[in-house]
């Protein structure tokens, strides 16, 4: 690399967790970046920007560090700034995660001046290793990391009807909803739980039935953070209904808990290992499953579920949906049940939980890329088709040198790349390649 090269900043599209903390571990190795936020926060992002305390973490403080290096920095600093929540073993507010975040990034970027460089702007177009912002702004940079985070949620069928909530985390989504309304929600995973907890907080007393294809919800956390179990080979190869079965009798050995532990640290390894026809039964049979046990919800907020379900007030039930509408002050949901008997919902209310879309496809930024041959789906089409470090592959598989993906965005190859334990990794070995 020339010297002119080698003086030009990382440049980082997002500003939430990924890219603020990949731009403040790059200023420590002496590497300059450009860190782009459309928003008006830099640090954390729509995943830590909750304003309620009812809102948890779902990993418990101690392994919430932001370092490698250092385990103990985030109750550190809970300690020194919140010390009502700096319980080791609890589950704080996100809104003080997102702190700690901030006050991470403005703390680096005070003790290495000039080398985290702050812009906010919408970027639309990614050019050679230059971005081009909505406001006709170019940034130049030595390599380029995509760390957007999150997309936003799917659309609903009808989602433009006022009675549709098509994306529940939108400013001032739930204010409509009366205290005795009743809500119907499709989905029954983590973003169901956090709606259902954001009303409760706002006074609302009625009921809510969410509506999924398995009815599954999120499981809790144990009193304490349970030890991973030694995997045998039989868990780790061969066929994955042999390796379900394996997993199945460690579960009843030493308790599931214990078994999601002894996977966690291999999962991104396992994925990569897996065939597309792996990958494809994987997603077809067992994720919903997955999802449940491996994205835990703390125990607190697993009881407060349970006592709106004893009250009657929530319900969830497994169904395919085959309808949507809405009529006047009502909206109905058509599902087809298990056995095969078909039923009508009706609520004042339908509040689509069902997460991120991930559509790199129609997302305009990869969208771009991707019609023009820089980039290209995985066989899967979960997302763009990365190397086993996050750089992008063109069309013809050839991997592109100046291109990153970092978090959620890169699921397809590595599946977990949401949670923080998992991202510090990524983002300790990201910044160690793009500093030297």
């Amino acid at each position: 690399m020339n010297d002119a090269a080698s003086s030009l900043p990382v440049v980082i599209v997002g500003g939430g967790f990924s890219g603020a903390m990949l731009a403040a571990r790059l200023a420590e190795r002496g590497q300059a970046s450009v860190l782009i936020e459309r928003g008006e926060a830099f640090g954390p992002g729509v995943a830590y920007s909750a304003t309620l305390d009812v809102h948890r973490l779902n990993v418990r403080a101690e392994r919430m560090s932001a370092l490698v290096d250092q385990p103990g920095d985030f109750v550190d600093w809970l300690r020194a700034n919140k010390p009502d929540h700096a319980d080791p073993n609890g589950f704080p507010p996100r809104r003080l995660y997102g702190l700690y975040v901030r006050d991470r990034l403005d703390a680096v970027a005070a003790s290495h001046p000039g080398l985290i460089r702050r812009v906010t702007g919408q970027t639309v177009a990614v050019k050679g290793k230059a971005v081009g912002l909505s406001d006709g702004r170019h940034i130049d940079g030595r390599a380029i990391v995509l760390a957007t985070g999150n997309p936003a949620p799917r659309n609903t069928p009808t989602a433009s009807s006022p009675r549709i909530l098509s994306n529940p985390w939108a400013p001032g989504a739930l204010d409509r909803i009366q205290p005795d309304d009743a809500v119907l929600i499709l989905g029954s995973g983590l973003t169901m739980v956090d709606v259902v907890l954001a009303l409760q907080a706002q006074g609302w007393r009625g009921r809510a039935t969410a509506v999924s294809r398995r009815g599954l919800t999120p499981r809790a956390h144990g009193a304490h953070h349970d030890a991973p179990v030694d995997l045998p080979p039989k868990a780790l190869t061969g066929a994955l209904s042999h390796r379900l079965a394996s997993a199945r009798r460690l579960a009843r050995e030493h308790g599931w808990r214990r078994v999601m532990e002894g996977y966690r640290p291999i999962t991104a390894e396992l994925w990569r290992a897996a065939t597309t026809a792996e990958r494809a039964r994987f997603l077809r049979h067992l994720r919903p499953w997955w999802d449940v046990h491996r994205h835990r919800i703390a125990p607190e907020i697993a009881a407060a579920l349970d006592a709106l379900i004893a009250e009657g007030r929530l319900s969830v039930r497994a169904g395919r949906v085959r309808a949507t509408e809405v009529s006047g002050d009502a909206a109905s949901l058509t599902v087809n049940a298990p056995g095969g008997a078909v039923q009508t919902l009706t609520a004042q209310w339908l509040i689509d939980c069902t997460g991120p879309g991930h559509s790199a496809a129609t997302t305009p930024l990869t969208a771009a890329l991707i019609a023009e041959g820089r980039a290209r789906l995985d066989p899967l089409k979960l997302g763009l088709d990365l190397d086993e470090t996050g750089r992008i592959l063109h069309a013809d598989g050839t991997v592109d040198p100046d291109l990153y993906v970092l978090g959620p965005p890169a699921r397809a190859a590595l599946w977990e790349t949401i949670a923080v334990p998992d991202l510090r990794q990524r983002i300790e070995q990201l910044s160690q390649a793009l500093a030297t």
